[in-house]
């Protein structure tokens, strides 16, 4: 049968997280000497009330289209979180997204992220290329100044990754990196066959170790909202609440907005009007 990427990525995130479990893990008893980590194809077909053929078909990145319940007995057998288990149905089948002027920022999204002063907020393209960001953003994130001339917008992921002085002003930088890392992946197998996003990926695989570390593990996790704490030396400790949000005609463009605690916006608001 004809192997195609998406099915390929399938293969590898299953094997993955495979080879995370022991059988006592899944209440099963272990067996015979174990050359490679985690369960047995076998085991896990055991688990899902599957042929272990078929199940080693999937992993092979073979083109066959399991149904919702083979999808939903994989998920228990792997004991997948509920963001792996809306991973796995994106890989297993594909939707071909519509491609959409990632480039458009309208003027009523670009005055509600400059009107959220002194609250950072700023505006993702499907790749995490940033689209437009407020005077603030700058100020907690250490971008350079929004204008709509630059040659190269930031890539929100590259400049996490590295920009040292940004690192080294967040508190567990190198767990927070690993979930944005697992974002990243999750976005990706929406458009698993983007050539800019595969071209970013091979970037960030030559240019940063944490990331060739954390991508083959093939963690994944969705964009929730949470409470942020940043520290930059010109500004102190900063307390944010951290949402997302997505504009309804453009559901590929990410709205990132950190509302800031009340002290914190005070400082930021001092610094904006110097």
């Amino acid at each position: 049968m004809e192997e195609i990427p998406s099915k390929m990525s399938l293969g590898e995130f299953l094997r993955s997280r495979r080879e995370r479990l022991i059988p006592e893990d899944v209440g099963l008893v272990s067996y015979g000497r174990r050359r490679t980590p985690g369960l047995r194809r076998e085991e896990v077909a055991q688990l899902a009330h599957i042929g272990t053929s078929w199940y080693t078909s999937l992993e092979q990145g073979r083109s066959i289209n399991p149904s919702d319940d083979v999808l939903n007995n994989i998920a228990k057998a792997l004991e997948l979180t509920e963001d792996e288990r809306h991973h796995l149905y994106l890989l297993a089948r594909p939707v071909q997204q519509e491609k959409v002027d990632d480039q458009q920022v309208n003027i009523g999204l670009e005055r509600t992220i400059l009107a959220l002063e002194p609250n950072p907020a700023f505006v993702l393209e499907r790749c995490w290329d940033l689209l437009l960001w407020n005077k603030a953003a700058e100020l907690v994130f250490r971008l350079p100044s929004f204008s709509n001339n630059l040659q190269q917008k930031p890539n929100w992921m590259r400049h996490l990754l590295i920009d040292s002085k940004l690192s080294s002003n967040i508190k567990d930088w190198e767990a927070r990196a690993q979930t944005m890392i697992a974002r990243f992946r999750a976005d990706y197998a929406h458009f698993p066959n983007d050539e800019r996003f595969k071209e970013l990926i091979e970037e960030f695989m030559q240019s940063s170790q944490l990331f060739r570390e954390i991508w083959p593990l093939h963690d994944v996790q969705v964009v929730k909202d949470s409470h942020k704490r940043n520290y930059e030396p010109r500004i102190g400790e900063m307390e944010f609440e951290h949402v997302t949000l997505q504009p309804s005609n453009n559901p590929d463009l990410k709205m990132m907005i950190y509302t800031a605690s009340t002290d914190t916006a005070a400082r930021l608001q001092s610094l904006l009007d110097t």
